[in-house]
């Protein structure tokens, strides 16, 4: 039988000089590089710099990948999943808002930073044996959306300083000149070279830490190393190319399931310079396909990230659903709903909230950029306020409604959500139904933004449908688990972010505030008939949901008990999902995409008042209401006259409390 490996290897090396071929032979300007009179500075400063930043950042991402899997021993490791990108790329853009002058190098030290804390955290709450790639996933996922509301936040506040840095953000090959390739070439070649070292080690650590420490490997301080090394390589992708997606995940993914019929390739010493070739052809791939595809003057405005996103998704679904299960999440002791509680203290419960909602709405009404007194909101119920106070008021009083009524409706879903899939930890952001509802209402804005607010209310309605539709039949097919739900539901996420990029940067790539403003959920500029569909969506799913408050105390146990109780399970989980999508797609369109409303309130919720959820479904709604509202206070207050989205408000506030969820569940 003929060896594979070095078969794998020759296949490896002859795709990647035929990619860089034709790479080199696409651009705009009609240059035939075999020519020998072909125009040099052509090649030398625009193709050149741009194939060997691919070659760069594909084998760093490639090698990183590995390492990170090898040393969580969790193949769903990436720079993508343990936010190492999200981490690197916040550092990078805090340094551009204030105005810092680093050098390139110096760049890529401040990355390497921000990505190596953002991976210890993550690696700390899910840990590395094996067994926690959902909780991998959600917590790098979290972090990620924390760090990118941080992000979107410095873009917001200091535009001019970060202009052309969102387009960047989601991964840019383009490259002015060499300098950079230069740079941080022998900061990857040397980090590649050490984990070379380091290869007979890691095969240790992969099998397993007793058996490593046996024969003589000081586990914490390797595994340390690794990760600092996979990151720093991580993070020179980055400062070069601005953050990859998947390709991190993908590429190690690939070579670990060629390892099981090609001998030799699970060892490290093979397994990561092969990663690094296979993230090489990965991302020139996707780089000759993307001008095959579109033009080279279009390449020039669509970032590569997105294509390889677009790729890793597909390629995220095809793990997912080939990952063993081990059937519903367990309730987090942190969110761990109480048992048997008094109706007195439910109905009390209820009341301090329904007085503390009153008095958020009270204060919303008068905080913002300029400050009311309780006089002036009488004279302008009166009908007796001057123009200034009658022209705040008709301002503000929309707003607060919308964040009023999208707190509630996205914590009614998320309870919706987590009772139907049995898994506490799921929320429509996370599962992608908001994303779905962000494309559709982005493509309306970007397209037709003539037809006027109805048509993107639809739009986003239809989307997150799409979205969720997608979602769960993919994870219904070999098992309706919550492991699949989630990781597919991650993907779903990251490529309706994908999506929404491409639509920016194809048609108002300069205009990145706008888009920021949306995403990050803002009820600036809102109108009473903002309020009309989500105040629709409530009335119709709320008598529905309450209705059903049964069958979700049911489904929320397992399949066989509402079965048994003659419970249509297929039917009743449709009709459930369904009014969660409408109340996401609702809130979506009345002020942009919040996250962790749906997570946080329903926590919250039955943490105080018990699992019933005839008493912690109007708890939740309330919870959602007051968090959202008081968010978007404080995001027109704190730094008047400009002003925070919302979303960017609750992500902050809501990531500490996800990830103390996920570090209780681990406990």
């Amino acid at each position: 039988m003929k060896p594979r490996l070095p078969l794998v290897v020759v296949g490896l090396v002859a795709l990647i000089a035929a990619g860089s071929l034709l790479h080199l032979t696409q651009g705009t300007a009609d240059v035939d590089v075999l020519s020998p009179d072909a125009h040099a500075a052509v090649i030398l400063q625009s193709r050149l710099p741009r194939l060997l930043a691919a070659v760069l950042v594909g084998a760093a991402l490639g090698a990183a990948g590995a390492v990170l899997q090898s040393v969580s021993r969790n193949i769903m490791a990436a720079p993508d999943t343990l936010a190492v990108s999200a981490g690197a790329h916040l550092a990078i853009v805090a340094v551009a808002a204030f105005g810092a002058s680093v050098p390139l190098l110096g760049m890529a030290g401040i990355a390497f930073a921000g990505g190596l804390c953002a991976a210890l955290v993550v690696l700390g709450l899910s840990g590395t044996g094996g067994t926690g790639i959902v909780r991998l996933v959600l917590a790098g996922t979290a972090l990620a959306l924390a760090m990118s509301s941080v992000t979107q936040m410095l873009l917001l506040l200091f535009s001019e300083e970060t202009q052309g840095l969102f387009a960047w953000g989601a991964g840019s090959l383009s490259q002015n000149g060499l300098d950079g390739v230069r740079a941080l070439s022998p900061v990857v070649l040397v980090a590649l070279l050490w984990l070379l070292v380091l290869a007979r080690k890691l095969d240790l650590i992969h099998l397993g830490d007793d058996h490593a420490r046996t024969l003589g490997v000081h586990v914490g301080r390797t595994r340390l190393g690794a990760v600092a090394l996979a990151v720093l390589m991580a993070a020179s992708a980055v400062t070069l190319a601005g953050p990859i997606g998947f390709v991190g995940l993908a590429a190690p993914a690939l070579v670990r399931l060629a390892a099981n019929v090609v001998p030799g390739l699970h060892r490290h010493v093979a397994l990561i310079p092969v990663s690094a070739a296979t993230g090489v052809v990965l991302l020139l791939g996707a780089d000759v396909l993307l001008r095959a595809v579109i033009g080279a003057q279009g390449a020039l405005e669509v970032p590569a990230g997105v294509v390889t996103t677009v790729l890793g998704v597909v390629l995220l679904v095809v793990l997912a659903r080939g990952i063993r299960v081990s059937g519903a999440v367990s309730e987090p002791p942190a969110a761990g709903a109480r048992g048997a509680v008094s109706v007195l203290r439910s109905r009390l419960v209820l009341a301090c909230l329904v007085v503390l909602a009153a008095l958020v709405v009270v204060a919303s009404v008068l905080l913002g950029d300029r400050i009311l007194l309780l006089g002036d909101v009488g004279n302008w119920v009166g009908g007796q306020a001057g123009p200034i106070v009658s022209n705040v008021m008709g301002n503000r009083v929309p707003r607060v409604l919308a964040a009023l009524l999208a707190g509630a409706a996205l914590a009614l879903a998320g309870a919706a959500i987590q009772a139907v899939t049995r898994n506490p930890l799921a929320e429509p952001g996370i599962l992608g139904t908001s994303g779905g509802a962000g494309v559709g209402a982005v493509a309306v804005i970007t397209f037709a933004p003539a037809l006027g607010f109805w048509a993107q209310a639809t739009a986003a309605g239809v989307g997150a449908a799409l979205a969720a539709a997608v979602v769960f039949a993919v994870a219904a097919r070999g098992g309706f688990s919550s492991e699949r739900l989630v990781l597919i539901g991650f993907g779903m996420q990251a490529g309706t972010q994908a999506l929404i990029t491409l639509l920016i940067t194809l048609t108002d790539p300069w205009n990145e505030t706008k888009a920021l403003t949306w995403l990050g959920g803002s009820t600036y500029g809102r109108l009473p008939e903002h309020l009309v569909p989500i105040a629709l969506a409530i009335v119709v799913a709320v008598p529905l949901l309450i209705g059903a408050r049964g069958e979700l105390d049911l489904l929320s146990l397992d399949d066989e008990t509402p079965r048994v109780l003659g419970v249509p399970v297929p039917r009743a989980r449709l009709a459930l999902l369904l009014c969660a999508v409408v109340l996401t797609g609702a809130a979506v369109a009345a002020i942009g995409v919040i996250a962790f409303v749906g997570l946080v309130a329903p926590h919250a919720a039955r943490a105080v008042v018990g699992r019933k959820h005839s008493r912690s479904l109007p708890v939740a709604a309330l919870l959602g209401a007051i968090l959202v509202c008081a968010a978007d206070t404080a995001g027109r207050t704190a730094i008047a006259p400009d002003q925070l989205p919302a979303g960017l408000i609750t992500a902050l506030i809501g990531t500490p409390y996800f990830l103390h969820l996920l570090h209780r569940a681990r406990a």
